[in-house]
C-alpha cells in the first residue's frame, strides 16, 4: 500500500486508488493515514470530521464512512485472499487504525530521511546530510493534503509538518554552507527571505552566503532590511545572534571566511 500525504492525497493498493470522492470519508482516510499503525479513538475521528458541531448521528455516520473505506480497500484487493479489508482498516477497542508498512507512507519516509540528515550533519558528513535533506524535501509535491478538507486534528498535524519542512530546508542550507556552495545558494536564499520576510535564521544564512561570495555590502543590506521590518511590524530588534553576525560582517571577522569554517562553524553565530 502506498500513501502520499505531502501534496494531494493519494492512497493505492496494487495501483488501484482507494481515495473516496466524498469529502468526509476522504478526510477520515487522510487522518488515519497521517497516524498509520496507531489506534485513533472514535472521539478524535469525530472531532476531526465535525468539530464542535457534532450531529446526534455522528457515531453511526462514522461507521458508515469506515464501511465505505473498507469497500474501496476490498475492491483494490480484488482476488488477493491473503488479506481482508478488516486487516488493513482495523477495528480496535474504542477506535480504528490503518495498518500499513511505514515505508509506504511518504510522510514517514520524509521523517526518516530528515533524521538521517541530522545524524549525518552531527557526524560532520555535510555532503551526506545535504543529500538526505534534499531527498526528504523532494517528497513534497506541494502543500500537504491540499485537496482534503482540514479539521481541528489534521490542522495540528499539518502545522507540525510544515514547520518541520522549513526546519529541514534550513538545515540543508546549513550543510551546503559548510560545503562552500555559497553562489549556488544565493538564488534560493533570496527567494526564501522574500517569502519569509521576518525569518531571522534564513536572513542570517543569506547574509553569510553573500559575505562569503564577496558581497559584504549586500549582506549588510539584507540585515538592514530585516531590522527595519522587525522594528516596524513587531517593535523588536533582531536577536543577539543575528546582531553578532552583523557585527562580524562589519568587522570582517576571520571566522566568517570559508577557510575558517572548520575552526569556528558560522551557524553557531545564528542557529537556534
Amino acid at each position: 500500500m502506498n500513501i502520499a500525504l505531502l501534496g494531494p492525497l493519494s492512497a493505492e493498493i496494487a495501483e488501484v486508488s482507494i481515495v473516496p470522492n466524498a469529502g468526509k470519508p476522504r478526510q477520515l482516510l487522510a487522518l488515519l493515514a497521517m497516524n498509520a499503525n496507531q489506534v485513533l479513538p472514535v472521539p478524535t475521528l469525530m472531532e476531526e470530521i465535525w468539530g464542535a458541531d457534532m450531529p446526534r448521528s455522528a457515531l453511526t455516520t462514522l461507521q458508515t464512512y469506515i464501511l465505505q473505506l473498507r469497500r474501496l480497500v476490498g475492491s483494490a484487493l480484488g482476488d488477493d485472499r491473503s488479506r481482508a479489508p478488516k486487516d488493513i482498516l482495523v477495528t480496535r477497542h474504542g477506535g480504528y487504525l490503518l495498518q500499513v508498512p511505514r515505508s509506504g507512507v511518504d510522510a514517514y519516509e520524509y521523517e526518516r530521511l530528515a533524521v538521517a540528515g541530522r545524524q549525518a550533519f552531527d557526524r560532520g558528513e555535510f555532503a551526506a546530510a545535504s543529500a538526505a535533506y534534499d531527498e526528504a524535501l523532494a517528497l513534497w509535491r506541494g502543500p500537504a493534503l491540499v485537496d482534503v478538507r482540514i479539521g481541528p486534528v489534521l490542522e495540528v498535524e499539518l502545522a507540525r509538518l510544515e514547520e518541520s519542512r522549513l526546519g529541514v530546508l534550513e538545515r540543508r542550507i546549513e550543510a551546503d554552507l559548510r560545503l562552500g556552495r555559497y553562489d549556488e545558494l544565493l538564488p534560493e536564499l533570496t527567494a526564501l527571505i522574500g517569502r519569509h520576510p521576518l525569518h531571522e535564521n534564513l536572513h542570517a544564512q543569506c547574509m553569510t552566503a553573500l559575505y562569503r561570495s564577496g558581497r559584504q555590502w549586500r549582506a549588510l543590506e539584507v540585515y538592514q532590511g530585516l531590522r527595519g521590518r522587525l522594528v516596524e511590524e513587531l517593535g523588536l530588534e533582531p536577536s543577539a545572534r543575528v546582531r553578532a553576525l552583523h557585527q562580524a560582517i562589519l568587522t570582517a571577522d576571520p571566522a566568517l571566511d570559508g577557510s575558517a569554517a572548520d575552526r569556528r562553524p558560522v551557524p553557531d553565530l545564528y542557529a537556534a
